[in-house]
């Protein structure tokens, strides 16, 4: 049923948003500010009073209840809310920034035009509009974090209302949260919200998968409280005789962790332990927090059997994002094992809501010092990024991911000097890291008085003694195994000094070589000797010469035009072959030798469509295109990491795919194989595949070690539900204890 609007009940429902806004922000705001919030809704109110959603709904509804989001779950001040309020109306109406700069000042223009996207570029195919955006957004943000917290509450009220939107937008605006949005709201220790981001996404780009979790979840939700309620009573008990007050919840894992951890262990949903997780939160002082963290864990070990290899200490070493805690995992009285979470107030509520929503600059004086220090390292990294990035946005918004990354290393110098760095850093990551000096020279280094090459990874806890050469040079291939911001920079600076020296080098050399020959030294002279060498590099043809590796001989002959009469006439030969053949004949070919090809109902015959490798996508499943061309267009499952990533960046290149019902085509596909090793089992396995199913085996590779077998079948098969009823007979074989479907997920 479509919406019906009612204007008075529409204005009833927007006075009362407005009123739940205030009353978030009502004790941590003055009536001047408060009278500045709505003014900003005023003007909100009008400029958008004659728009509406995809659901029909007023536009307002929009700023309004990402406003609620910024000051009720990220817990922003007045600024971050005016912001919230006005963050279209730049974007969406004829409001210009310099009224609303002349209205509210400097700072809220600034956080709005880094919220609005960009529209005034000429853009190519081989540019990304999504990540033109994401860089203005970071530009922004490195002067001002409350831009990314804003856009993050704007992304995540746009994915709770995603239903309204088509299909194609559903997969674009969901690749791009998984890809982005998500590990930015983790970095930023923003649990709650990269949970919900990651489940909306997953809803939309694996709605089978989450559907069933989802049920599962719902139909074990009476088992689980009473789990819960047996395993907490004696620990709440006990804490009640220590005089510990400590108040007691639990939450569900979210179904995208989920999967991701069903996906890592290669198990079922039943066999996951830690679903759900209980927590303990107190209020104390901070100089008393982590004793009574160990007081509780002391009273949880004392009843219950705990698993030592899964205790987790993040009290003395937090993560990246801020977060501490205590975790212990202990057996529970019906044999399962239940992860137990100890934590005072003030680290929940940084666990929950991230540090980044107590860096509220002057909006609030009671930010914690060292939760302001970690916004601020991070900041600078991404400042280093933006000043280090002269290529693309792609480019740029790749070296952004990597350090969104949370894992971090700590290493140490000879002398007991520690150093963070991110997972995978190199030696080389390292040496600049000490000094730039060190890097442009380093040649190797000892690691724990082992003898290591530059592009060792370090570990953390690892010694590393850098070694130094004068000779040493920093090299191009260098910026291929190094992940920091500051070596790649520095990198890039010193390569740029040799590339200089080197092409006046060149230049004086190749003037002297042609004036021995009476030849002046003219553009289109030494444009001719480049293309003879075939150097699209104008820097790798100085450095060339620079070398003394081109000789008057070696110039004589590039500069006569002496052409090759076989070259040109193979040239010729093939290039009327290729236009003898029709764009349908050469599709029809492919479709004869290539059964990995095929034509979809909505598409015009004269179009290829390629099946990706990475995902090997059968009918049946849920599939996107890509149009990499105007003739052919790419087909991905709408799961597959990398179709994930290609969505977020290039959504305007998104095709709405389906297969044709009656395709015969047979696919390559595959299917991994295991259990316990028994005679007979391969005669079993192909009677199934050949006798039973009558499919055609391309390949079957059986690896015995002990009594256990890993089998690799490699089949063309027409479609998904071919697929299942094979996994399904196959699983019934005595003694295989699984078998799955071979695609990105385990390869």
């Amino acid at each position: 049923m479509s919406y019906q609007p009612d204007i008075e009940l529409e204005r009833k429902e927007i006075l009362c948003k407005y009123r739940y806004l205030i009353s978030c922000v009502y004790d941590k705001t003055t009536k001047v500010q408060r009278k500045t919030i709505r003014k900003a809704f005023t003007i909100a109110v009008k400029a958008h009073q004659n728009m509406r959603r995809k659901s029909g709904e007023p536009y307002i509804y929009h700023p309004l209840a990402v406003a609620s989001i910024v000051a009720d779950e990220i817990k922003l001040g007045a600024t971050s809310v005016v912001c919230a309020l006005l963050h279209d109306v730049v974007e969406d109406t004829e409001i210009g920034l310099n009224t609303i700069k002349d209205i509210f000042g400097d700072t809220v223009a600034n956080i709005i035009d880094g919220l609005t996207k960009i529209d005034d570029i000429e853009f190519d195919n081989d540019t990304s509009i999504q990540a033109e955006n994401f860089r203005k957004i970071f530009i922004s943000m490195s002067n001002d974090v409350r831009v990314i917290l804003i856009k993050l509450a704007d992304r995540l009220h746009n994915m709770r209302t995603l239903e309204f939107m088509t299909e194609e937008k559903k997969l674009k605006i969901s690749s791009e949260t998984s890809f982005f949005y998500v590990p930015i709201a983790h970095r930023l220790g923003l649990y709650q919200i990269k949970s919900e981001l990651e489940d909306c996404a997953m809803k939309y780009t694996n709605s089978i998968v989450y559907n069933h979790i989802e049920s599962k979840i719902k139909s074990s939700e009476t088992e689980r409280k009473a789990l819960i309620n047996d395993f907490a009573a004696p620990i709440k008990q006990r804490l009640l005789q220590e005089g510990i007050e400590a108040k007691m919840s639990s939450r569900v894992k979210s179904i995208s962790s989920i999967y991701e951890k069903m996906k890592k262990k290669k198990v079922e949903f039943e066999d996951i332990y830690d679903i759900f997780a209980i927590r303990f939160v107190f209020d104390s002082e901070p100089k008393n927090e982590n004793k009574i963290c160990y007081e509780i864990a002391d009273i949880v070990k004392k009843l219950y059997k705990t698993n030592p290899g899964r205790e987790r200490n993040f009290l003395s070493n937090p993560k990246a994002n801020g977060y501490q805690s205590l975790h212990v995992t202990a057996m529970s009285n019906t044999g399962k094992w239940i992860e137990v979470q100890i934590r005072s107030k003030r680290m929940d509520e940084i666990a929950e809501n991230g540090f980044a929503a107590h860096f509220r600059y002057k909006e609030d004086e009671k930010t914690p010092k060292e939760d302001e220090n970690r916004v601020e390292d991070w900041l600078t990294k991404v400042k280093e990024i933006l000043k280090s990035n002269d290529g693309n946005a792609l480019d740029f918004l790749n070296e952004i991911k990597l350090n969104l990354n949370l894992k971090e290393i700590i290493l140490f110098t000879p002398k007991g000097d520690s150093f963070t760095l991110p997972a995978q850093a190199t030696v080389l990551d390292f040496a600049y890291e000490l000094h730039t000096k060190l890097g442009n020279q380093c040649i190797g280094a000892k690691v724990n008085y082992n003898i290591v090459p530059l592009d060792y990874v370090l570990r953390s806890g690892d010694q590393v003694e850098i070694i130094t050469s004068k000779k040493q040079k920093p090299k191009v291939d260098w910026l291929n195994f190094v992940t920091t911001s500051k070596a790649k920079e520095s990198m890039k600076e010193a390569i740029r000094i040799e590339q200089k020296k080197s092409t006046d080098l060149g230049k004086a050399k190749l003037k002297e070589l042609l004036k021995k020959m009476g030849l002046k030294f003219e553009p289109h002279i030494y444009g001719k000797i480049q293309s003879g060498l075939k150097m699209r590099s104008s820097t790798e043809f100085w450095s060339f010469v620079a070398e003394d590796k081109l000789t008057t001989n070696r110039i004589k002959k590039m500069l006569s035009n002496e052409k090759n009469s076989e070259l040109e006439s193979f040239q010729k030969k093939v290039s009327t072959e290729i236009k003898n053949k029709s764009l349908e004949d050469l599709i029809n070919e492919e479709l004869s030798t290539n059964p990995e090809i095929f034509m979809l109902d909505d598409m015009s015959d004269m179009i290829q469509h390629v099946v990706a490798p990475c995902c090997k996508p059968l009918p049946g499943d849920q599939v996107v295109g890509f149009q990499m061309s105007d003739y052919i267009i790419l087909i991905h499952q709408t799961n597959c990491p990398k179709a994930i990533e290609q969505m977020s960046k290039f959504g305007n290149r998104i095709i709405k795919a389906k297969w044709r019902k009656e395709q015969k085509i047979a696919f390559l596909s595959g299917i991994r194989i295991e259990g316990f090793d028994k005679k007979g089992m391969i005669k079993d396995i192909v009677n199934i595949v050949s006798s039973q199913l009558d499919l055609n085996i391309r390949s079957l590779n059986i690896e015995t070690q002990g009594s256990i077998f890993n089998g690799k079948l490699m089949l063309y098969i027409q479609n998904v539900k071919s697929l299942t009823e094979l996994i399904t007979k196959l699983k019934q074989i005595n003694n295989v204890e699984r078998v799955e479907r071979i695609g990105y997920e385990n390869e």
